[in-house]
């Protein structure tokens, strides 16, 4: 028969084995929600990085719309004041500053210097921006024909 010394210290092991393999579940549980968790982080973070590029374009676009603006307003208020050369110069640089800041605009958001963790929020389409950044083109350059062809004030 087992002396009790020897029972007694067989139940102690059992139960450090028991307090072990708790521990060892609870410790591997603990991994897989620190592995989520820095997996949700790194989508979080590629999605704040999507929504970076898109505030990006948006002031590129803008600045370029304020720049044709005020290439055209420039032929307006300073024909007259000004000699013509200065006010067709000052205009025409404003209106060509535009349309590069359309082009830089889809640029900057196409070409990324290394890839992104894949995001969950979706990018706007490639053709979607150029299609739109090629309208506005066209537009700073009809402004600026304008400029150089539309008549003086009277």
């Amino acid at each position: 028969m087992a002396s009790p010394k020897l029972v007694e210290n067989s139940q102690k092991l059992k139960e450090s084995a028991l307090r072990v393999k708790d521990s060892a579940e609870e410790m591997q549980r603990g991994t897989m929600r620190m592995e989520f968790s820095a997996d949700r982080r790194t989508e979080l973070a590629a999605d704040r990085t999507v929504f970076a590029a898109e505030r990006t374009y948006a002031a590129w676009v803008r600045t370029g719309l304020v720049a044709m603006a005020s290439g055209i307003g420039a032929k307006a208020l300073l024909e007259g004041i000004v000699v013509h050369w200065l006010v067709l110069l000052t205009g025409s640089v404003l209106v060509l500053f535009s349309a590069f800041c359309f082009a830089a605009a889809v640029w900057r958001n196409l070409y990324h210097p290394a890839p992104p963790p894949v995001p969950a929020a979706s990018r706007i389409h490639p053709a979607v921006l150029i299609a739109i950044n090629g309208f506005l083109v066209l537009v700073a350059l009809a402004a600026l024909v304008g400029i150089w062809l539309g008549r003086g004030a009277a």
